[in-house]
C-alpha cells in the first residue's frame, strides 16, 4: 500500500543516494579540516597513553594519582574508555577518564586486573544522557582552581600535568 502511494521513497536506488551523500559530506569534512588543522600539529602530539604511562613511572608507580592534561597538549587516544585498566611495568592501574573540555581527566588508582567493560559502559551512556553538560562545567572550573603543575617527560620534549592539590608519595 505504501509503495503504491509513496513510489519515490522506496525505490531501489534511495539507499545509494543516501550512502554517495554521506560520503560526499565525509569528504568535504576531511578536505575542511586538512585545511583548518594541517597534519603535523596533530602528529607532533604525544598520546595521551604516553603521558600516562610517563607519568606513573615519574611518580614511582604510586597506590594512586589524579591529573587534568589539556586537550590541546595531546592527542587524545583513549576516546570512549572511561574506566579501564592500564598496566605499567607488570603494575595495573585502574583508570577513570572524562573529557572535561578543554582538559583530560584522569584519575589512577592501582588495583589488580579486573573486566570494566560494563562500568565503562554506564559511564559513557551517563555522559551521553546528560549531554556532556556537567563534564564541561567540571572542566571550566578546574581551570579556576588548579594551582598545582609538573612536566612529563615524553618522546619529543615535555607535556605539562595539572593538579587540583599537590601530591605527595609519602602519604599513601
Amino acid at each position: 500500500m505504501l509503495i503504491k502511494q509513496f513510489p519515490v521513497l522506496f525505490r531501489r536506488d534511495i539507499g545509494f543516494r543516501c550512502f554517495a551523500t554521506l560520503g560526499m559530506f565525509s569528504s568535504c569534512f576531511n578536505w575542511l579540516r586538512d585545511k583548518i588543522v594541517p597534519k603535523s600539529s596533530i602528529s607532533s602530539k604525544p598520546k595521551a597513553s604516553e603521558v600516562l604511562t610517563s607519568h606513573l613511572r615519574q611518580r614511582g608507580k604510586p597506590a594512586w594519582t589524579s591529573y587534568f592534561v589539556r586537550y590541546k597538549d595531546v592527542n587524545n587516544d583513549h576516546l570512549a574508555l572511561s574506566h579501564f585498566n592500564w598496566q605499567v611495568d607488570g603494575i595495573n592501574y585502574h583508570i577513570l577518564r572524562t573529557g572535561c573540555y578543554p582538559l583530560l581527566k584522569y584519575h589512577c588508582t592501582r588495583r589488580p586486573y579486573q573486566a570494566l567493560d560494563a562500568e565503562n559502559a554506564v559511564f559513557t551512556i551517563l555522559k551521553i544522557m546528560n549531554l556532556g553538560i556537567p563534564t564541561l562545567a567540571y572542566g571550566l572550573i578546574s581551570l579556576m582552581l588548579i594551582q598545582f603543575y609538573e612536566k612529563v617527560p615524553v618522546c619529543d620534549g615535555f607535556v605539562k600535568i595539572l593538579f587540583l592539590n599537590r601530591e605527595d608519595n609519602t602519604l599513601y
